[in-house]
Parts: structure tokens; C-alpha cells; sequence
């Protein structure tokens, strides 16, 4: 993988961040840290708040070079950033219009992993008043948006439960009419991304109370995250191997995170099965990529500018 395809003093990126997404904060946080990298690289790196009444205007003014889309959640990260950037023809990080917009959707992106020969866990979409009011399947089962990321709005349904989530129905603005039902995988908690066309390490994340929620995502100290996994080399290689399938699959292009569940239960079936793949897996201090990525020996630095010169349209 080449690094050293532009010249960073003579290129003007655009970090897009922000948006209006129930992801907004991490999204900036994100973009600040990528802001930084780019410009100790040498980029003429200009950070940009996404409002969506002026971004287009704002780039076709601004003209830059390459737009890294540092944007997370509904907008940035299911394709319409991308189909932006693809009408104003400005090179962009992370995958085109169709792959981003398959990755949002879980239920739509399942049937195409499933195709693939990558195991996902079974699933329905629900009405959020059936699912509020009765069990949509048997216990354990996880609740969530069809199409958002940070585990926002996850709820985790177990025998200990007080029955169905009632909750649901005061978080409509999360979830909208219908939510995602999915059966509950126990065990460990795996994550490997995908930078071009390889599969980096695989890290085993232990929460430090419950699962692996926005909280456990974003504070520091909210994770343990185990480099290499300290899993079976045969689970490992699957883990690899899925993701990269995965990504293939959709038509990805850039960086992209695929999320598993292991079933590590002694005597259980160790299965292993894929919850969703990131096309905008983020990159904030506490974040997984940048951390697989130096494992495999790139820096933060070398990670933002292998995406840079990794920007293109017709994505």
C-alpha cells in the first residue's frame, strides 16, 4: 500500500464533520483528530461543520482537492455525503453512494453477507408498538435501529428483563416507526477492519460494565481492547477473512470495521457470527481502526494519509 502518492504541500483536503446526526459529537471528534493528522503530515487540511443548508455551496467555493469524510450516522454515513461529493466531482474518502447506503441498513446488508457465505445472526424488523408491547421473539434478544451506528439506542432483552421494552416507545426519534429485533449471540465481543484490500488484526473488546454501548465506545476507560485477540487462530483467520469478504461484498472501498459476536460458551457451538460493517468506523482517541492500523505498523499519520490518496469519485 502505498503512502506517498500526493503531494501533501500542494493538496487542499476538506475534513467534513459534525452534520445533525444523533451521532454529531463523535463525528467532530473524529474530525478534529484527523484534522491534526493530515496537517503534521503536511496537507493543507481545513476542517468543515457540515450544515445542511450551505455544505454544497460551501465546497463548490472552497474547491478543495479531496474531501475526507469525517461524518457519522444518517447523512454522512448512508450515502448522500457521497452522492454530494460524487455530483460537485470532488475525490472522497470511505465507500460510494450504494455500498454506504447497503452498510447502514443492517436487515438490507444481512441478505447480501448472507449470500456471501458469512453467517449473521437471525433478524426481523418490527413495529415499534409490537415491540414495546410483546416479545417480537424468544429471550434473548437485542433491540435496535435498523440504520444507525454508535449502539445507539441498543437494549439488550434477557430472562431477567421486566418483560418487553417500554422505553421504546419515548425514543421514537431514535428508531422510527420500525425497530431491528435480533437474536442475542453471548460471548466475546470481536471487531477487525479493512484498510483497501487487507484484513488488519482482530481486537477483543471487554467492556468495563455491561456491553460494549456509546459510553463504552467513547470514554476513556469505558473498554479493554485485547491486541491480537486472544482467540483460537482458526476463529481469528474467520474473523479476517469475513471481513474482507464482507467488504468485497458490499463493494466497499477505504476503511471499513466489521463487528462479531464469538460464542466462547463452554460446550456451546463457538459460533461466529458478523452484526454489521462500519463504512465510517471512527476515528477518535479512543477508536478501534486507528488502533489496528498500528498494530499492523501505520501510524495515525500514515493511516489518514493512505486514505487521502485513497479518495476518488465514481466510488
Amino acid at each position: 500500500m502505498s503512502l506517498e502518492k500526493l503531494r501533501p504541500d500542494q493538496t487542499t483536503v476538506a475534513v467534513l464533520m459534525g452534520g445533525w446526526s444523533a451521532e454529531r459529537k463523535v463525528s467532530i471528534s473524529t474530525g478534529e483528530g484527523c484534522y491534526e493528522a493530515l496537517l503534521a503530515a503536511g496537507f493543507n487540511a481545513i476542517l468543515v461543520d457540515v450544515k445542511q443548508d450551505t455544505i454544497a455551496s460551501v465546497l463548490m467555493d472552497m474547491k478543495p482537492d479531496i474531501a475526507f469524510n469525517a461524518l457519522h450516522g444518517h447523512w454522512g454515513e448512508d450515502g448522500c455525503a457521497s452522492a454530494l461529493l460524487e455530483t460537485l466531482k470532488i475525490p472522497y474518502t470511505h465507500s460510494g453512494v450504494l455500498a454506504s447506503a447497503l452498510a447502514m441498513h443492517k436487515e438490507k446488508s444481512k441478505l447480501i453477507f448472507k449470500d456471501a457465505g458469512i453467517p449473521v445472526a437471525e433478524s426481523k424488523l418490527v413495529d415499534l408498538e409490537d415491540a414495546a408491547s410483546r416479545h417480537p421473539m424468544p429471550v434473548p434478544y437485542v433491540i435496535k435501529p435498523v440504520a444507525d451506528g454508535s449502539s445507539v439506542g441498543v437494549h439488550i432483552v434477557d430472562r431477567t428483563s421486566n418483560g418487553p421494552v417500554v422505553a421504546l416507545l419515548e425514543e421514537r426519534h431514535i428508531f422510527g416507526d420500525q425497530v431491528m429485533v435480533e437474536r442475542f449471540i453471548p460471548g466475546k465481543e470481536l471487531t477487525c477492519a479493512v484498510m483497501g484490500d487487507v484484513a488488519l488484526g482482530v481486537i477483543d473488546i471487554v467492556p468495563a460494565a455491561g456491553f460494549y454501548d456509546y459510553q463504552a465506545k467513547y470514554v476513556p476507560g469505558g473498554s479493554q481492547h485485547i491486541l491480537p485477540a486472544e482467540i483460537p487462530n482458526e476463529v481469528y483467520r474467520k474473523c479476517q477473512k469475513y471481513s474482507l469478504l464482507a467488504h468485497q461484498a458490499l463493494g466497499c472501498r477505504g476503511v471499513t470495521r466489521c463487528d462479531f459476536r464469538y460464542d466462547d460458551t463452554p460446550g456451546d457451538k463457538g459460533e461466529l457470527i458478523l452484526l454489521e460493517l462500519n463504512t465510517q468506523p471512527g476515528m477518535t482517541p479512543t477508536s478501534l481502526v486507528p488502533e489496528m492500523a498500528k498494530h499492523a505498523g501505520h501510524s495515525f499519520q500514515d493511516l489518514v494519509t493512505w486514505m487521502v490518496n485513497d479518495a476518488s469519485v465514481n466510488r
